[in-house]
Order: C-alpha cells, then sequence, then structure tokens
C-alpha cells in the first residue's frame, strides 16, 4: 500500500499532524505503540499563558493563544466528544511588590489580552492568598486520554496499534518500504523514542520526570488555581495536583519525595485538608535542551522528518506548530530557525 506520510507517534503532536495532513488530502498512517511511557496519556494538559515563578508572559503566546481554542473545538465538533476544558487560571500573589508589578501590566497592551482580573485581597477564606492574586483568560486545559481516543476512532484504519520496528525501514525507488506499507516519507512523532531513532539521535533531548497527584479535597472553585502547583478540579472533589519536574531520576515509578513535595506545595496553596489520594502517576517528557521543539527534515536521509520535543507545553504549542509543519510538508512555507532541527546539525 503506497502512502504519502508515514507518522510514528499518535501523541498529541502525532496526532495533529497527521489530522492536517489527512484534512489536506494526503494517505496517512500512523503506527503508535501499545505500551511504554506515552508521556501524552499522563501529562496535565494545561494551557496558560504566564507561566514561572516570575510570571512572565509564555514564550510566542501571541502566536501560540489565538489557535489553540479554534484547533481543539474543530476536533470536538468533528469527533463529537468534549475535551477541550476552558477555565480561568487563578494565580495567588505572593507579596505587595508583586501585587503593584502585576497592576502595571494591567495597562501594557501585551497582556491585556490575558488578563481577566486582578484582585488586591483574598479571594476565598480557603486559599492563602492574602494578597490577592490574577485572574488569566485564554487558558485551561485538555482532557488528553479523551481527545487521543477520540481521535483515534476518528483515524481508524489508518492508526496501527504496533510496536515500531525500525530495522524494518528500507529506502527503496524512492520510497520507505515498512512491512506492507511504502512511504513517501516518514515523520517520527514519537517523544523520547526518537532518541533511539538512528535518524534523530543526535538531537538534544532533555528528558524530564514529571509526577502528578490526584486527590480529594473539599475546596472546589470554578477556576484553576496555579501557584507552586497547579490544581485543576476534575468532579466530584477529586482534582489533579502537580506536577514536579526532574532530570534525574528517570525512572518511570512513582516516589514517595515527588508526592511529599507536591503535598506540601498544596499545603502552602490551599488551607484544606486532602481527604486521599485517588492516583499518583508518572511521565517522562520529551523535553530539549534549549526547551524549543525540534521541526525539520533530516539533513541527509531522503524524506525523513520530525515533530517532536513539545515538553510539557504541548497542548499549547502544537495547535500553531503542527499548522507550520504541515505546511512545511506541502512545500508552502519554511520552519523558523529557532525550532527549525537545522540549529543541531553541527552536532551530527
Amino acid at each position: 500500500m503506497e502512502i504519502d506520510f508515514l507518522l510514528i507517534g499518535q501523541g498529541i503532536a502525532g496526532t495533529a499532524l497527521a489530522y492536517r495532513l489527512k484534512q489536506a488530502g494526503k494517505k496517512i498512517r500512523i503506527i503508535d505503540q501499545p505500551t511504554g511511557n506515552q508521556s501524552s496519556r499522563v501529562a496535565a494538559g494545561l494551557y496558560n499563558p504566564v507561566t514561572g515563578r516570575k510570571m512572565v508572559k509564555t514564550w510566542n503566546a501571541d502566536l501560540l493563544f489565538p489557535e489553540i481554542k479554534p484547533f481543539y473545538q474543530e476536533l470536538e465538533e468533528m469527533t463529537g466528544e468534549r475535551f477541550l476544558m476552558e477555565q480561568n487560571i487563578y494565580r495567588p500573589f505572593l507579596s505587595i511588590e508583586e501585587q503593584n508589578e502585576w497592576m502595571g501590566h494591567s495597562a501594557e497592551e501585551g497582556f491585556l489580552r490575558y488578563l481577566e482580573e486582578i484582585y488586591t485581597e483574598s479571594q476565598s477564606p480557603d486559599l492563602k492568598d492574602s494578597y490577592g492574586g490574577v485572574l488569566l483568560k485564554q487558558s485551561g486545559w485538555l482532557k488528553i486520554p479523551d481527545f487521543l481516543e477520540a481521535m483515534k476512532s476518528y483515524f481508524k484504519e489508518d492508526l496501527v496499534i504496533e510496536t515500531f520496528e525500525e530495522e524494518e525501514l528500507a529506502f527503496e525507488n524512492e520510497l520507505w518500504q515498512y512491512k506492507d506499507f511504502q512511504a513517501k516519507a516518514l515523520i517520527y512523532c514519537n517523544g523520547l523514542g526518537a532518541m533511539q531513532s538512528r535518524f534523530f539521535g543526535f538531537l538534544p533531548f532533555a528528558p524530564v520526570k514529571g509526577e502528578i497527584l490526584e486527590v480529594k479535597q473539599a475546596f472546589c472553585p470554578d477556576y484553576i488555581v496555579n501557584r507552586g502547583v497547579f490544581r485543576v478540579h476534575l468532579g466530584e472533589g477529586i482534582h489533579r495536583v502537580g506536577s514536579t519536574y526532574t532530570k534525574h531520576d528517570l525512572d518511570q515509578g512513582p516516589t514517595e519525595s515527588a508526592k511529599s513535595e507536591i503535598l506540601e506545595r498544596l499545603e502552602d496553596l490551599v488551607k484544606l485538608p486532602i481527604e486521599g489520594i485517588v492516583s499518583h502517576k508518572t511521565g517522562i517528557r520529551p523535553a530539549t535542551r534549549d526547551r524549543k521543539p525540534f521541526l525539520g527534515k533530516h539533513p541527509k536521509a531522503e524524506s525523513v522528518y520530525i515533530f517532536n520535543g513539545f515538553g510539557a507545553k504541548g497542548v499549547s504549542l502544537v495547535p500553531y506548530f503542527s499548522k507550520i509543519m504541515c505546511d512545511y510538508l506541502l512545500g508552502k512555507t519554511s520552519i523558523a530557525k529557532e525550532v527549525d532541527i537545522a540549529r543541531y546539525f553541527n552536532y551530527i
């Protein structure tokens, strides 16, 4: 069977790019492993325009965020499922100085589109937010497992659930032969699996382990609380809380130290005690050394591409960059230097 593109990996990245290529009239197949790290399915799924301890606007927010809602809502309409949860994010201030700084931001055009309200006093007796906080908009979270399952049904026979065996690849007559497929091009969207590839082992992935808890707690606001940890209400008094960030302990099992860290940070944010831990999950994120994704074509191998390295921000990065990558594959545009893998060709 001859196809245009064989995509390896049906995480957020592979799903979005495969959809765009299919919508462009291309014949695609996706190979997704049945087990493994599959960090997309464990990820929190937040999209947040203001991040970090210093509460700065996220990288390229003005390009990325206009694409998020239209893209996922298009897929919701197509699949008949709901997985995009639009929700404000409340970030408490830690000091009067921070409060004053954000009062200044309220007059800046670059921040206005993301600001719902700035508060100078506590918004709940159950929160430790004595200096008030900032309520952000154009934010929320994606139910990633629901999203991937809905798109799995959409792809139908275009999705093959099996372990990808790269040694069976052969390039003959300008086509990539793989089992019963003949593909004009390959695209590696398989997260950290690309590190073991004979094509992309030179890229400086920087794997990061993250751990997330689901806990029972009585405080159930209609917004996400995010400072030190994020706290997302899943319904019925259950909240997803996380996450940790480590480059060192990369085994896939949950740790007591991470659980303690999350619970301590939650205690610094919410006054009420937790009533129990429902689950404790881990995932290894496909982050990169410069925290920018990997897009582009292999410098030597014919028709081999990568769309990868989105780390913890895949939900917000992928809608925009999947459009860029699709247009690039169709010969309509180039890739910005800051995300093009050409920035690492001297490592080969």
